[in-house]
């Protein structure tokens, strides 16, 4: 039940009481019931309207039925219901009004009781007092554990609110990420694939079968490679690659080589243990890197620089002798090396590309490791 509809109740409650009275004092029954039922008309129906009003309206309002409660409770000869019905503006002033302000009021309401002799109305007063003061602070109690369920709900919300955004997002980082282990190494293979393929038919009426044969069995191979990336990248399991970053970045270079653009690798310093994120993240930028150089560079060599010279720290280089960037800007240069650079962020590390026209171009990539 809301506090509003419980001094409903109680006001109908004290009203039907008034005409008992006290046993003390006269009662003036019909003045009584007719005050009393304006006091109660404005406390169930004028009260609610004042609620959704300024101050203003509630200042006013406590102000018509102070006035009302006193001259019920000298019309019914101080009957308790009269008492109730002040206890129900007590409350109401709470909802109305600063704690300080009911309170205030509080302190005026036993005012009633000065008619009677002073030891008496000393008496009535204290009690009366003690009772709206303890009216006051129940509501406010009431009100403020009522506004707590409310936060609470509303941070509940909130908080399922939060909970959709971060599976949202975790969603959109799996698919960027699978997107990325599909375009670095399904898409690896298959450049590859094609050069073997290209370069098969390029030699195919040479009647060389023996070279034929090679090609083609390379292409078979990296076709191999291909369907397992797919398997991993659907199936979202990562297998750990069990050789070492040098023998894998090594591995690249001589794929490449072998699909028509000799490349050189090269390890300075002394190679040291990392994290797995590291070396995958390093291995995918050569894979990225050689691939542009393969399908877009034309170039005539290669080299991959793996660099563990500074410490903390490994540098990766792709370098290449061909056409360069032609004047295009390396932030819009295709979805791989936008997926390079967020799975390089996530490291905590950056690339860099850089190129004159004609000159042929470097991606650097650094990652603390």
């Amino acid at each position: 039940m809301s506090v509003n509809r419980a001094l409903a109740v109680l006001t109908v409650v004290a009203y039907v009481t008034l005409p008992l009275g006290s046993a003390n004092y006269e009662t003036l029954v019909l003045p009584t019931l007719l005050v009393g039922l304006l006091y109660a008309a404005i406390a169930i129906a004028g009260f609610p309207w004042v609620q959704k009003r300024g101050r203003a309206f509630a200042v006013a309002y406590v102000c018509v039925q102070l006035p009302l409660g006193f001259t019920l409770f000298s019309l019914s000869g101080a009957a308790v219901g009269a008492i109730l019905l002040l206890v129900v503006l007590i409350s109401q002033t709470v909802l109305l009004l600063p704690l300080p302000a009911a309170i205030g009021v509080a302190v005026v309401i036993p005012l009633v009781h000065l008619g009677m002799e002073p030891m008496d109305g000393l008496r009535e007063g204290l009690g009366t007092l003690a009772v709206m003061v303890f009216a006051a602070v129940v509501t406010e109690l009431v009100q403020r554990e009522k506004r707590a369920r409310e936060e609470l709900a509303e941070a509940h919300e909130r908080l399922r609110d939060y909970a959709a955004q971060a599976e949202q997002l975790a969603t959109t980082q799996e698919r960027n990420r699978l997107a990325r282990d599909i375009h670095d190494g399904l898409g690896h293979h298959l450049t590859v694939v094609q050069m073997m393929l290209q370069a098969a038919r390029a030699v195919i009426g040479t009647a060389d079968t023996g070279r034929v044969d090679t090609m083609l069995a390379k292409a078979q191979d990296q076709a191999r490679e291909a369907l397992a990336e797919v398997r991993r990248s659907v199936s979202t399991l990562r297998e750990p690659r069990s050789e070492p970053l040098a023998e894998a970045l090594r591995s690249l270079a001589d794929e490449a080589s072998a699909a028509g653009v000799p490349t050189g690798f090269e390890v300075k310093g002394t190679a040291r243990d990392t994290r797995a994120e590291v070396e995958e993240s390093l291995f995918r930028a050569a894979q990225e890197g050689l691939t542009n150089v393969r399908k877009h560079a034309r170039a005539n060599t290669a080299t991959v620089v793996l660099d563990y010279a500074v410490t903390d720290l490994i540098r990766l280089e792709v370098r290449d002798d061909g056409v360069g960037l032609a004047g295009e800007s390396p932030d819009g240069k295709g979805f791989g090396l936008v997926g390079l650079r967020e799975r390089v962020a996530g490291l905590g590390g950056r690339v860099a590309v850089d190129s004159v026209e004609g000159h042929g171009l470097t991606l650097t990539v650094e990652v603390p490791g």
